[in-house]
């Protein structure tokens, strides 16, 4: 579903990512570790084509995205969830899902979206009417998921979903991500968590200083001692 060949990005004159290359297929969650700054999240913002001067190739769906807007990456079914989750002030649990259905094709199914939200995540569905921000950290990662969940995403980019929330919900938290991959979402996971990314993962690379270092099956890498020594410590 996606195939990344040599991507390089840069900010300024820094080299920041050099020839990644990585391969998703539908159905799988895959994650992306390491050690803060490898370039997980500018590999995700370059897959997202939200990056000034990035290089090499992008393949989604089978149609070769490189070129193409984030907009247009959106409509096509790539969603992203960043690591900052930009809930809206101001605006109820409701209306931040409703931005999430503007440029979907879903937005004249509005209230069978929601409705379909709100069971999925029932602690979001308690809260249709509450202004978000008043949420707690998880809850409004939770609704950042659900916001972009509601366009119908064929894959969903998380970037450090379950950084500064409450232990109670990092297991929830995974289970949801198990749960939206038996409904067919594909997904590529940023976490910190590296034990509990590598239980949930069916692959996993590893990244440092901008290059993967290292690609496996999930359960084989937390198996690995040395990857355990070296980063299920991070």
């Amino acid at each position: 579903m996606l195939q990344v060949e040599n991507l390089n990005a840069w900010y300024g004159r820094s080299h920041v990512l050099q020839g990644i290359d990585l391969n998703v297929e539908a159905g799988e969650i895959v994650a992306l570790i390491g050690r803060n700054g490898a370039g997980k999240t500018t590999t995700l913002r370059a897959i997202m084509g939200l990056l000034a001067r990035s290089a090499g190739a992008v393949h989604f769906d089978g149609v070769e995205i490189s070129g193409r807007a984030p907009h247009e990456r959106f409509h096509m079914g790539l969603g992203y969830v960043p690591e900052e989750r930009r809930i809206v002030p101001g605006l109820t649990v409701r209306e931040n899902l409703r931005l999430g259905l503007l440029r979907s094709g879903n937005r004249g199914r509005e209230a069978e979206v929601i409705d379909g939200i709100a069971k999925r995540f029932p602690r979001l569905g308690e809260r249709l009417s509450q202004e978000a921000i008043t949420m707690s950290g998880g809850e409004q990662q939770m609704l950042a998921i659900a916001r972009a969940m509601v366009s119908g995403p064929k894959l969903i980019m998380l970037d450090e979903p379950t950084e500064g929330i409450m232990p109670v919900l990092v297991d929830e938290m995974f289970e949801l991500f198990s749960e939206l991959k038996n409904c067919g979402t594909t997904i590529v996971l940023v976490e910190q968590n590296v034990e509990m990314a590598l239980e949930v993962a069916d692959r996993a690379y590893i990244m440092d200083q901008g290059t993967i270092v290292h690609q496996g099956v999930g359960s084989a890498l937390l198996a690995d001692r040395e990857i355990q020594e070296r980063y299920c410590t991070v």
